[in-house]
């Protein structure tokens, strides 16, 4: 076994290595083991890159930097000019790149122990994207520039972007996303949460993909009872959920072999509801056989339920009954639909 220093004992000294992997810990896991996700805090004023002329300009501001194996480094800048914008294309767009580099001499045998800001210039493209930095380098980006294409030279119109701006929270804190990148990474545990600004809600992984409140979700319902045999045909199902409110559409189409007898219609709900004593939730739907104006159905879940049962109107006596005792026909085009809210155990 390999002993190490753990922080704040007397008598050990540490390196900067040391230092670097153990301050990884202030900021949110990434896939990679042992280290941080770098950026700078949400909200931070300072590293802004703006554009006066054709000069760039970085104001004051702290970061963190992090690399694979080397932990987190902090690193802080007064305002800087890493540089000028190049002309632009005659007719093509390029994008340049504005990043926060830590020199390391030990990791990119540099020579060097300082951080600086860099404006690194993109190639014009008819699909431009941001260029790379140099695979040693240890950085964080801080903006994007577009330069759109001018005749004669020049800079024309060029512009600063956050959207690739990285951001960075303590461990638990609530990321804002903005770049396609982060938008598309996968959580690192169920129930962690972050802030969609594209979407403008709050998200928590699931263990297998990002969702906010309310978002719906495809379910295939099982249609039973007086479905007396299911055939080939459809069945389709949406729901949703904010907090214990659950709202479901639910969906049959016929298919050959279809039929129903004269039991009542039940579907299963994704998720069982709430035991509430003498309560039961209605909801809206109808029938439609194919030729015939639309009939009234009405789905009812009650205390603790599974399924949704579905009631039909007789009209002699304005009272419910099964689909089927009511003769409804089951044929080509006759479709079963419903929509319902209730609450969730």
């Amino acid at each position: 076994m390999v002993a190490t220093d753990p922080l704040w004992l007397p008598g050990l000294s540490y390196d900067e290595t040391e230092l670097r992997k153990m301050f990884a810990l202030l900021t949110m896991a990434t896939s990679t083991a042992g280290m941080g996700r770098g950026g700078v805090r949400p909200g931070e004023a300072g590293l802004a890159v703006s554009l006066a002329g054709t000069t760039v300009n970085v104001s004051a501001g702290p970061a963190f930097v992090t690399r694979s194996g080397q932990g987190t480094y902090f690193a802080q800048m007064g305002a800087t000019s890493p540089g000028t914008l190049s002309a632009a294309h005659a007719t093509l767009t390029r994008i340049d790149l504005v990043y926060l580099r830590v020199w390391d001499n030990a990791v990119d045998s540099s020579g060097l122990t300082k951080a600086d800001t860099v404006l690194l210039t993109g190639t014009p493209s008819g699909s431009p994207v941001a260029p790379t930095p140099g695979a040693t380098e240890i950085y964080t980006v801080l903006a994007t520039i577009t330069v759109p294409s001018v005749a004669g030279g020049g800079t024309g119109a060029a512009s600063v972007s956050t959207t690739a701006r990285q951001v960075t929270v303590s461990p638990g804190g609530i990321l804002p996303v903005t770049s396609a990148a982060d938008i598309a990474l996968a959580g690192l545990y169920a129930g962690q949460a972050r802030y969609n600004t594209v979407r403008n809600v709050l998200e928590f992984w699931t263990g297998s993909v990002w969702q906010a409140q309310g978002d719906w979700a495809a379910y295939t319902p099982t249609w039973a009872g007086g479905l007396a045999t299911m055939g080939s045909a459809v069945s389709k199902g949406r729901w949703t959920r904010i907090g214990n409110r659950v709202e479901v559409v639910a969906t049959l189409k016929w298919g050959t072999g279809s039929t129903l007898n004269s039991s009542n219609v039940t579907v299963t709900l994704p998720t069982t509801a709430a035991t509430a004593a003498d309560i039961v939730w209605q909801g809206v739907g109808y029938y439609f056989d194919g030729a015939n104006p639309f009939h009234p159905l009405n789905p009812v879940v009650s205390s603790a339920g599974t399924t949704i049962t579905l009631y039909a109107l007789r009209q002699s006596d304005i009272g419910y009954q099964s689909p089927g005792s009511l003769s409804y026909a089951w044929g080509s085009g006759a479709l079963m639909t419903l929509q319902i809210s209730y609450e969730a155990a």
